[in-house]
Order: C-alpha cells, then structure tokens, then sequence
C-alpha cells in the first residue's frame, strides 16, 4: 500500500532551517506482506481468511500482495501515479532495472550514467558513471550476484551488486541492443546492430559462438528461462529461435511487418512468447503450437517495449513511442463497442489455422510520459512498476487504493488540457509541485552523491621520503585531525642549494657557470681524477658527533636518524612516551573536547545557551 509521508527536510545539521518542501509519497508494502504471510494456507484449502478488499477505504488494510491473488490479475494493473524521479543533468532514460531484493532502481541514461533510487521513497541515492556512451542494456543474472551491462561502443562491463567493476570486454564494434544470461548464469547472448548474435562464457568473458542470420541490425535478445533456446528480433522483421549449443536458426516467424522492438520469453511457465514492433502491434506466440495466438492492438504508434508481470502469466504491459503505457490481460479481450469479437485458437475447431484472437487493453495510460517509452520493469514483487522514456524522467506505477478514483481522471490518463479544463488538475499548482520535486530531488542528490575524482598528490617533507606534508585550512588546522602547526613551523627556511666550491677541476670557470644554470651537468670525473671520492661511512653515522667545521662549505645539515625528534616539523615527535620505545610514530596533537566545541558554536548563534 502506499502512504503519504511529510518530508524530514525541516532542519539541517548546522542549525538553521530548511524550507518545508512538501509531502514525499511512500510505499510501504511491509504489511500486506506480513499479514498475506501470516494469514496464508495452502491453496487445496482454498482462498486466503482475509477477507477480499471491496470499493472502501475502509478496506486499505485487507490489501495483500499480488502474489497472493493470482486468480486475480486485474487487482495488480498499476493505474496510479506514484512519483516522477529526475537527474539534476537530464538525460534519456534508456533502461530501468530493478535490484534483485527490490530495494533500489538502476536506470541506464544516455549519458552511459547509472543512478540509484530508492525503491520505497523514490528518492536519489547516488549516481556513478559507468559508461563513456549511452548505455542499451543491462540485465542481472539469476543468482543475483552480478549484473552486466552494454552500451553502444559494444562494450561489455561487469558489475558486482555494489556496482563495483570487475571486468569489461569489447564484444561487438557496433552498438549492443540485448543481453541475456542463461538458465544457469555459465553464458550470456548479446544482439548487436551487426545483425549477428554472439555467445559469451560468463567466467572468462571469451566468445563461445556468433550467430548469423539476420539480414539487419539485431534489435533484441531474450535466453528462454528454463531451456536452450533463444530469441532474436531484428530490423529485417523477422523473429528467429535459435539453439544456443549448435548455433543453429530453429524456426523463422514472419508475423510482424516493421522493425523489431523487444522480444521477451514469459518468466513463469516459459509456454509463451511475447513481441512488439514498429508496426503498432504486439504479438504473443505459442511455443507449442510454434504460431501467434493474440494481437495485441490499441496502440497508435510503434510499441518500443513490452514486459510481463513476475506472477500473473496473463498481464503484459507495453509502452509506446507516444509516451502512453498500456496493460493487457490476456484471457479478457476487452473488445470496444461495435467491434467483432473474435475467440482463441484453443476454443476453435482448427486451432492450428484459426486466426489469432485480438485483444485490446485494460487500461490505458494516454499520457504517462511525453516522449517514446524505452523501458519497462516491474518491482519484484509485483506492485510497482518502473518506466523510463526518451522525456528524461523515471516514473513509478502503483495500483489504486480499494475505493480510489481519482488518480482515474488526472493528467497522467486525460492528458493536461482535458484534466485542466475539468478541474482534475492546475497547470500552476502542478508547475509548482514539480518545482519542488525538482529541488527535492537536488537536496537529496547534494546530500547523497559521493566525489569519485582520484585524491591529489600531496607535498613531501624534504629529506624524509614517504611523509608527506599535512594539508592545512586557513585557520592552520590540518585536514586529517585538530593539531596546529608550530610557531614558524609554516615559514621554514628552504635548504641551502647544492653547489661545488670552485667548480670542476679543469673545467672553465664561465662554462661551468652556463651548465650550472641551464641544468645540464657532465656526470662526475672517475675516482683518481678531481675530487677525491668521500670515504665510506658506517651505517646509522650520526653526523652530529662531527666536530664543527668538518662538513665542506655549502653542504647543508643532513636530517636527524630516524626515529629522532625533528624541531619544527608537526607530528614528529621522540620515540619515547607514556607509550613505550616505539620508535618513529607519528602522534596527533590533542583533540578540541565537547564542551568547548558546543560553546564555539554557541557563540555563533546557532546554539541555544545552557540552562
């Protein structure tokens, strides 16, 4: 069910107030959930205890879950509008994804971004950018475990479920249209605008097999979900089933006149076969009569995309290049006024001949977006269902409430000036509530988007390698804690430049001069010849033990043993302290306490004072 929340966003962190933006819809399917689980009895023992919602509000807390009704596919048609989720850059939404657990939605953009929204508030999570082209497909494998996508270089990334990359791979040289995992998550098929399909072994990411056949681009792939058996659409308007272990071309459909758009196995039973085109049509095939059954009309222009419902067999929602989203039940043709009804196959004489039964839809969504409609997912269990389109914007879908009529008769379904002119909806008050659904969306993206840049390189100390220099703000605190830096620590005086008293022997004293300054000195003459070579030293020498004026004239001071106290570099202290003998450890200066911090902030004001 869902319910209407206020906003959390009154205050901030830092003590002033944040402007109250509205009401943020939720989708609380928790209790239908435990009550259909804890009212549930096995279906020989009939229907559930809970008695079945009728035309009340009153009847809000008897709804249950869609897979606890699956005589009743009509229950679950998602007529309501719930939330509409936009990026601050707006990009076409290519792919909409839900997570295996159903918590998040992944969509794909033009962009080639993934963005996480969360599945019961809708609002940004984060954002990442996994491809440098708009992304096609994406799809995760049964096991849940991964998830792969392709974008139009025909690159193929894999994805671990913290959107960790692990792996990519160029499969094709032209934009990627379908992927699909097997039964078993071992390979997965891409169909690609080459007009070939290709076989991958998951593991090694090596190419088992390419299919040819098609005569076009290869618009769309789909791996049956229990056997060896693939589909393919194409632009060439041709469906083909293939087997995947031999590569060969099973059967050929012709029944579509136009470009292919989706063509998608049903999940449950596997016994029926769905597609749509460009021609305006959708078709449902029989496996096991290998021929059409249902036309699926309505549409008044091209269908881009179709899904099936995870539980109900006989509900398919399609979306079209007008923006509109339709769902049909396939055992209730819904046939208008005036027009001839026809009877499927399987109730006439001559099914093999018999003309395929003509559907219309149960409802209709005229106007759910403003642009083509490129994809269509359902939430995993059933209730929800996710759109994105060409118009930039992700929507959630949601069944009406038991006695709900309104959301029936708003934009979403009469379209703006008809809903406008009957007084179901204000062009300004909806103006405005999509302002600030807008500025919503940003503060939400503000708070949770994460910088991915690589950190910047920071200065090291002179004459100690591997410590690098704290980075300071401009009251002279460093990044990584409170301490400060010594009095003149910041001012230290640069080390004296290397220079040779008196130059190389038998080298004019003017050229020596211009090698010196551009850089470019000869490498130093052999032992026996100029400078004799300095002697060798014991190791861990302490140079402090030399009498004065034993370093030659220039040499700067070498720096202390390591381990010893280094004056005037914060963080190096001796390596004696109440801790013991560990030598070389670099120790923070004290932290600011609570109480003097509370009354720093108290003095800015943004604090009441203490009682």
């Amino acid at each position: 069910m869902d319910r209407d929340y206020p906003s959390t966003h009154g205050g901030n962190y830092d003590g002033g107030y944040r402007r109250q933006v509205g009401k943020r819809p939720v989708t609380d399917y928790g209790s239908s959930m435990v009550q259909w689980m804890r009212n549930r009895q096995p279906r020989y023992k009939g229907a559930s205890k809970v008695e079945i919602e009728r035309p009340s509000a009153s009847y809000l807390a008897n709804v249950l879950p869609p897979t606890a009704r699956p005589q009743n596919p009509a229950d679950a048609i998602p007529a309501k509008h719930l939330h509409s989720s936009l990026n601050k850059a707006r990009h076409a939404v290519n792919v909409v994804r839900w997570t295996p657990e159903g918590r998040r939605l992944l969509t794909g953009s033009y962009s080639g971004e993934f963005t996480l929204w969360n599945g019961t508030a809708f609002n940004f999570e984060t954002i990442m950018q996994a491809h440098d082209v708009a992304i096609r497909a994406a799809t995760y494998s049964h096991n849940e475990d991964w998830l792969i996508s392709a974008c139009n270089d025909g690159v193929i990334k894999y994805w671990q479920p913290n959107f960790n990359n692990v792996k990519a791979i160029q499969a094709h040289h032209d934009p990627i249209r379908g992927i699909s995992f097997s039964p078993n998550d071992t390979k997965f098929v891409t169909a690609s605008d080459d007009a070939s399909l290709k076989i991958f072994d998951f593991s090694g990411g090596v190419e088992e097999s390419v299919l040819t056949g098609h005569n076009w681009d290869a618009k769309c792939v789909d791996w049956h979900p229990t056997k060896g058996l693939l589909v393919s659409g194409s632009k060439d308007h041709q469906v083909k089933l293939w087997d995947p272990r031999t590569g060969r071309c099973l059967t050929t459909m012709h029944g579509h006149k136009n470009t292919l758009a989706k063509t998608l196995f049903e999940p449950r039973r596997g016994q029926l076969l769905a597609t749509c085109g460009r021609d305006q049509v959708a078709r449902i095939f029989d496996l096991r009569m290998m021929r059409d059954i249902c036309l699926l009309r309505g549409h008044e222009k091209e269908v881009s995309t179709l899904t099936w419902h995870p539980f109900h067999t006989c509900l398919l929602s399609t979306g079209g290049n007008d923006g509109s989203i339709y769902h049909y039940l396939l055992n209730e043709p819904n046939t208008p006024p005036n027009t001839a009804t026809s009877i499927p196959p399987y109730d006439s004489p001559d099914p093999a001949n018999a003309p395929a039964q003509t559907v219309y839809p149960a409802h209709r969504l005229q106007h759910a977006h403003d642009a083509p409609v490129w994809s269509l997912d359902w939430h995993p269990l059933g209730h929800i269902l996710a759109s994105g389109s060409n118009d930039r914007v992700t929507r959630f879908w949601t069944r009406a409430r038991p006695g709900e009529t309104e959301c029936f008769n708003d934009r979403w379904h009469l379209g703006e000036a008809v809903a406008e002119n009957q007084g179901a909806w204000n062009a300004r008050a909806g103006r405005r509530s999509m302002r600030e659904e807008e500025e919503m969306e940003l503060e939400d993206e503000a708070d949770g988007l994460v910088d991915q840049t690589m950190p910047s390189k920071q200065a090291v100390l002179p004459g100690l390698p591997g410590l690098s220099l704290p980075s300071t703000n401009n009251d002279g605190t460093s990044v990584g804690g409170a301490q400060k830096f010594p009095q003149g620590a910041g001012n230290l005086p640069p080390p004296p430049p290397f220079s040779l008293p008196g130059g190389i022997p038998g080298m004019d004293q003017a050229r020596f001069a211009e090698l010196w300054a551009s850089g470019k000195l000869p490498p130093p003459p052999p032992p026996g010849q100029g400078l004799p070579p300095p002697p060798m030293l014991p190791p861990n020498f302490d140079f402090s033990k030399l009498p004065p004026g034993m370093l030659p004239p220039g040499f700067p001071p070498p720096p202390p043993p390591f381990g010893a106290a280094a004056s005037g570099l914060p963080g190096m202290g001796s390596n004696e302290g109440p801790g013991g003998g560990g030598a070389g450890v670099r120790r923070r200066g004290p932290l600011p306490s609570q109480q003097e911090s509370l009354k720093e902030e108290q003095r800015k004001g943004k604090f009441r004072s203490v009682r």
